[in-house]
Formats: C-alpha cells, structure tokens, sequence
C-alpha cells in the first residue's frame, strides 16, 4: 500500500467528524480536496472505508479496523515530532491544548502570557463541551485539557489550579433582584435556560438540585454560555453560568448575581492529561505555567 501521512490525517479527520464537510472545516482543505484524497487512500488500500446513506457517513468494517491502526500511526509520528523537538529545544516545540467551553472565558490569555515567554511555540486550541473533551482525551488527540472534574473511573492525571464558582443571574428588573438570602427552595418556582447534555455546568447543577432533592423547571436547552447569558437578559428565564463568563455583564450591570443560600455551586478547574502519556516539553512547560502563574493573571469578576 502506497499510503501518505496526510492521506492518514484526513481519514482520521472523516472518522472522526463522520462528515466530510466538518472534516475539510477542521483541516481547512475544501471538501472536493478531501473527497480525492478519501478515494485515493481506499484505491491504495482495495477496500471501501466509509459508505454514506443520504446524507450520513459511516466507517465500513475496514474502516474501522483501518482507523485503528492510522490513531496508533499518529500517535508514534506525534510521539517522534515531539522527541525531534526537545532536541531542538523548547522553543520550538508544539502544545495542543483543548478546553472546556466555559473555560475559553481565560484560557486565551493563560495561552497568550505563556506564548509571549515562549515566542516560536505553536499553539493548537480546540473549544469544546465535557463529553467531547474526555473522548479527546482517550483518543489521545490533545496534550493537556482544562476542564472540571474529571470522572473518577477514566485513568486520568489531574491537577486542580483554580476555583469556577458557578453563580444564579437574573435581569437587573427580576424581582428577586432586591431579595438577600433567597431560599434555594424558592428557585424552582423559576424557569431556567440550561446548558446542552453533554456540559459539564449543566451535570453539575443537577447533581446539586437532585443532592437537595429539587428539580428545576428548563425553559430551553442552549449551546453556549454566551446563549444563556443573552436568554436571560431579554427575560426568557434564569440560568446558571460560571462566575468566570460574567466579567462583562456585571459591569455594564446588564446582568445581577442572584443573592441564594447555598450558592455559589463551588466546583474547580483542572488541568488534564492521560496518565502513562509522555508529555513533551512545551507540554510540562505549559503545565507548570498554568500551575504558577494562573492566579495572578487570572481574576474572578466580583458578583
């Protein structure tokens, strides 16, 4: 078989997305592009490795089995990429990170202080929620991931670096506004915007609520901290977001930190990795960074 490395990188991407339009979107190819280099690749190899029902795409049984042994292809050539780098030195290495969504409210600027130390460094970042970041992580597509608590059962390294505590917001109009102390009990007299399944915000409060034998009443299930917080402001409901997302909000008092016992919801953020992974040295660079450095380039917004 006559088979190139980027023929392995866009399969892996097809495989991945399971759509060819979302894998040349992640490659930045044109769809024609990939569509050719799918093709070529399956001449190479004799078989077919994906079939597509309408508008669906699906890994044929050799497929499966080809994307097998391209993720353990990849992984040695990253692993090699990442030898030839440490001989070069740090400062010419490669970090791909991926983070929580609710974390890219800082994870820019955590990127962007350690890049300006570390001029040469090409930084990769994938924004994504809880469920797909954990399948990134056991796909071993990422060096390092922010998120929140990582599940137990998954053979993980994780680090604890800094609070995210989760917070109530209402419209400055709201009535419960002007209240202090508001009993939790009373919340779910209210309809609440919620995050996607899938979040990690959104497992979170309910295993609060569901601790405190309390349900909520969900208006809509949305996407992005940025659809809440928008939802909520043009009085479509409450919602429960990360204080960290609310820096701009607060200020312009376009929207409230609600005043209710037992809130804010503590959770933490985590940086991650999988245990056994041999982590380059702009890896452990970056690791060490977000260890020594986060608080004091990292601020809170007062609720």
């Amino acid at each position: 078989m006559n088979i190139t490395f980027r023929q392995l990188q866009i399969f892996e991407a097809v495989a991945q997305h399971l759509s060819y339009t979302r894998a040349s979107e992640a490659l930045h190819l044109t769809q024609p592009a990939v569509s050719m280099q799918i093709k070529q690749l399956e001449h190479s190899v004799g078989l077919p490795l994906f079939e597509q029902l309408g508008k669906k795409v699906f890994l044929t049984e050799a497929g499966s089995e080809f994307s097998r042994y391209a993720k353990a292809i990849t992984t040695q050539l990253d692993e090699l990429e990442q030898v030839v780098n440490e001989m070069k030195g740090l400062q010419r290495g490669r970090l791909t990170v991926a983070v929580a969504s609710t974390a890219n409210y800082f994870a820019p600027r955590l990127l962007a202080a350690f890049c300006q130390q570390h001029g040469e460094v090409t930084v990769s970042l994938d924004v994504t929620n809880r469920e797909q970041l954990l399948k990134s992580l056991l796909e071993n597509r990422t060096d390092l991931v922010i998120m929140g608590q990582p599940p137990a059962e998954m053979d993980l390294v994780a680090e604890r670096f800094m609070d995210n505590p989760l917070v109530v917001i209402a419209p400055p109009d709201h009535p419960l506004v002007a209240r202090e102390q508001i009993p939790l009990e009373r919340l779910p007299e209210e309809t609440f915007l919620v995050r996607e399944q899938g979040s990690g915000t959104r497992s979170a409060v309910e295993r609060f609520f569901a601790a405190n034998q309390l349900a909520l009443s969900t208006a809509m299930e949305m996407s992005s901290n940025e659809a809440i917080k928008q939802g909520v402001e043009a009085g479509l409901g409450l919602g429960i977001v990360s204080l960290h997302t609310l820096a701009m909000e607060l200020a312009l008092k376009r929207l409230v930190v609600l005043d209710v016992v037992n809130f804010p919801i503590m959770r933490y953020w985590f940086i991650v990795h999988r245990s056994g992974k041999r982590l380059s040295l702009v890896a452990q660079a970056f690791q060490q960074f977000v260890r020594e450095e986060s608080t004091r380039i990292l601020k809170i917004p007062a609720a």
